[in-house]
């Protein structure tokens, strides 16, 4: 396993914590593929240790590139260069094989607790440095549900895509006060975010899917607000909806 291309930078002022703990569970990227994406995964088991070996149990078929402890320690499985099992089914911006296009990072949680400050500082590290090596754009870092709202949660509504905003490390942009204060219909609002990268959904149940996952990630504080309009298009969440859908894929344009 190279380690060249996979110097960390420092974090605080001090060198990271980092081992190598190979996993065998990797293959070629496929057709040549670059990564382009990162996707962020919470590993909802019961500790680190557990993770680890999980990840480099070739029983299980599955790997990621990356594990952050809580207590900050990164963890190296796979090189980046080869194409770890981490992301499964989905789609984001019209690429199905994520895992040929990505790097997977787990971060050490149960689904439930907050991320500690030191396992997000690491990760801040290990994003900076892989964005450097592979020019990945801030809008190219996602979570596990973004890119696969049907099945997957992580890394959940909990986890500070604020703060990663705030260091230019990934998306999270304040919602947009629509035009003249009218919300966009639900039509608008999923087209708009189809157009940042989500993939379309399929009839209510899938919409309603994909916007909790938006929820999670962009509007956590919205997250028991109802779904879907029932009383019609001035709904409060549907103009908070509006506002992140005009801040992520852009103002209506004639014809939308």
């Amino acid at each position: 396993m190279r380690l060249g291309s996979r110097a960390l930078p420092r974090c605080r002022g001090a060198q990271l914590t980092h081992r190598l703990s190979p996993s065998p569970n990797h293959g070629e990227r496929r057709d040549g593929a670059r990564p382009r994406f990162v996707v962020i995964h919470y590993t909802a088991m019961a500790s680190c240790a557990a993770a680890e070996a999980r990840l480099r149990d070739p029983a299980f078929e599955v790997s990621a590139h990356w594990l952050i402890g809580r207590d900050g320690e990164v963890i190296s499985l796979v090189p980046e260069e080869r194409r770890a099992w981490h992301a499964g089914a989905g789609e984001w911006r019209g690429c199905r094989d994520i895992n040929s296009a990505s790097i997977g990072i787990e971060l050490d949680n149960d689904g439930r607790s907050a991320f500690p400050g030191a396992q997000i500082a690491a990760l801040e590290a290990v994003l900076r440095g892989i964005r450097t090596r592979w020019q990945i754009g801030a809008d190219g870092v996602i979570g596990h549900a973004d890119m696969a709202y049907l099945r997957k949660s992580d890394p959940g509504p909990l986890f500070p895509w604020g703060r990663l905003h705030k260091a230019g490390l990934a998306v999270a942009p304040p919602p947009v006060i629509p035009a003249r204060g009218r919300p966009l219909s639900l039509a608008e609002v999923i087209g708009r975010l189809c157009r940042f990268g989500y993939r379309r959904p399929e009839g209510a149940d899938e919409s309603r899917a994909m916007l909790i996952a938006v929820k999670d990630r962009f509007l956590p504080f919205w997250r028991d607000a109802p779904l879907l309009p029932e009383r019609g298009a001035d709904e409060p969440h549907l103009v908070e909806l509006s506002g992140l859908a005009l801040a992520l894929g852009g103002a209506p344009r004639p014809g939308d």
